[in-house]
């Protein structure tokens, strides 16, 4: 497979050098050059698939001139080893959980199946440093996914404060090959620093960079894989149609949805939610798009003022306007509404949501009752992570105690190991250099 540069200003890439480098020279994304469909086959009976069968299928059809298949099969049994099972919450509308991974939040996914298709194409002797902003539960997933690794070094950015206390825990207390970085700003510095390191020539060469953000390539394809395990789930329950709604930040997760439906999986609609980070929604009432500053909310891992996979949505839909609209509908809403519709949703069902699903499932909610879909239609909104990740948010909002699971529980006490940084970029190089110095020697 050959994957391009979403600016087409810099060469075509293979799948190794495309999972390895990242960012394109140009500073656009990488994109394959096809996306095949599904044989119709597929999900005649995919009904009685496996989420493990799915995953293989789906990856093996975009990777398979790439990587030998049983070879696909071992990096998918290895990376998908948890369940992501949907929930009735109310009539024909249903929670997608994907928190049910090792960090208990979606980004396991990516995470899990990145650091093992790396592993497969990294060479012996050969050295990587993964750079990774994070505005929550992707640089948890990554420490998580890359710990202990041979031959690879992660260094996670994270904004000072804006974050979890949770989170913060998962990102910083891993030791090992994993360092975090605690940046004074926003998401956003974090993200520029990250590509202002790429698209330096002397970083580049000293530390054969490479990121683990949804700027990567290899995240998007199993974000996908959830997407077909939720309508073989609805096609047991007897739907035939399915509309998504995708809490969304920087848009990785919803290209993983339009990547499955370029691959023949038919949904009716996309809903992109958002918080008041609401460039993309704005952008499909009005055809412009204005990146702004990052607003800090309560659904912290979506305050993302300039959403880094735009781009992506454009190129999955044609670069055209009128298409994109077709396909996804967008949405936003305040903190004031997130914390209603958690409360709303517990007083009346007993479902638990973080505030990022609670604001995917308002705008599904909200679709579906604007629209008269028949009673073979179901919404799925995605849950991207588990409550007890922003328990002092949700625990005062619903009036009840959650439990935090064992895994978590054990690295509450860990101490922080973390380096406080100003948002400046001559300062961030020196330190990655002098990291990479301390490593070899």
């Amino acid at each position: 497979m050959i994957y391009y540069s979403t600016k087409r200003q810099a060469e075509e890439a293979s799948l190794k050098k495309a999972l390895f480098k990242g960012l394109p020279e140009d500073n656009g994304l990488y994109m394959p050059e096809t996306i095949a469909k599904l044989p119709q086959e597929f999900f005649d009976n995919i009904e009685n698939l496996s989420f493990q069968d799915i995953a293989y299928e789906v990856t093996n059809t975009i990777l398979g001139g790439d990587v030998p298949s049983e070879e696909i099969r071992k990096i998918v049994d290895d990376a998908v080893n948890f369940d992501a099972p949907i929930v009735k919450v109310v009539d024909q509308i249903y929670s997608l959980e994907l928190f049910h991974g090792p960090t208990l939040a979606f980004k396991d996914f990516g995470a899990r199946f990145m650091a093992r298709l790396m592993s497969y194409f990294l060479d012996k002797g050969e050295n990587l440093h993964i750079l990774v902003a994070t505005s929550g539960d992707t640089g948890s997933a990554v420490a998580q996914g890359f710990f202990g690794v041979e031959g690879i070094q992660v260094t996670i950015l994270y904004p000072q404060g804006k974050v979890s206390p949770i989170q913060e825990q998962q990102l910083t207390t891993n030791g090992g090959n994993i360092k975090a970085v605690e940046i004074e700003g926003t998401f956003d510095d974090c993200q520029r620093l990250v590509k202002e390191a790429f698209l330096d020539p002397e970083l580049s060469e000293a530390l054969n960079l490479t990121s683990a953000n949804s700027i990567n390539i290899s995240r998007l394809i199993p974000q996908s894989f959830y997407y077909f395990n939720a309508f073989a789930q609805l096609k047991r329950e007897g739907f035939k149609k399915v509309v998504f709604c995708t809490p969304s930040g920087n848009f990785g997760n919803l290209c993983g949805g339009l990547i499955a439906n370029r691959m023949g999986l038919k949904v009716e609609n996309f809903i992109a939610a958002t918080n008041s980070n609401k460039v993309v929604p704005v952008y499909l009432k009005t055809e412009v798009f204005q990146p702004k500053t990052s607003i800090s909310t309560i659904s912290n891992a979506m305050d993302v003022g300039n959403p880094s996979n735009f781009p992506r949505l454009l190129e999955l839909t044609g670069n055209s306007y009128e298409k994109l609209i077709k396909r996804i509908s967008g949405a936003w809403y305040s903190d004031d509404d997130t914390e209603a519709t958690m409360k709303e949703v517990y007083d009346q069902t007993q479902y638990v949501m973080c505030p990022h699903t609670a604001i995917a499932y308002k705008a599904l909610k909200e679709y579906m009752d604007g629209n008269d879909l028949g009673k073979k239609t179901a919404g799925v909104f995605l849950s991207t992570a588990h409550p007890v990740k922003f328990v002092e948010i949700v625990e005062p909002v619903i009036n009840k105690k959650i439990e935090i699971p064992q895994r978590l529980q054990e690295i509450i006490d860990r101490p922080k190991e973390a380096t406080l940084m100003p948002a400046d970029f001559k300062q961030f190089k020196k330190y990655l250099m002098a990291e990479t110095e301390l490593v070899k020697s």
